[in-house]
């Protein structure tokens, strides 16, 4: 299963690991580093179609939910029809 949020299409990011003060003094050391989102394994529970879903999705996605609901933020993100 690949590190993406199905809902809100979060996935890594490359980024440098070392602040400005040592990128203005000397040869970066360190390279790149990957970023990956917050991903939690939920149980949805969608009422509309008595059915419950397994997923892993960011935790952005879980304030989305609570705020719009499962059905309504699933259909939109083209997961149930």
């Amino acid at each position: 299963m690949s590190r993406t949020c199905p809902i809100t299409q979060k996935s890594s990011q490359v980024g440098g690991g070392y602040s400005n003060r040592t990128r203005a003094t000397e040869f970066n050391p360190r390279g790149k580093r990957r970023r990956f989102p917050n991903l939690q394994k939920k149980r949805i529970y969608v009422p509309e179609l008595d059915q419950t879903f397994v997923m892993r999705i960011s935790t952005n996605a879980i304030k989305t939910i609570k705020k719009n609901g499962a059905y309504q933020t699933l259909k939109k993100a083209g997961l149930i029809k």
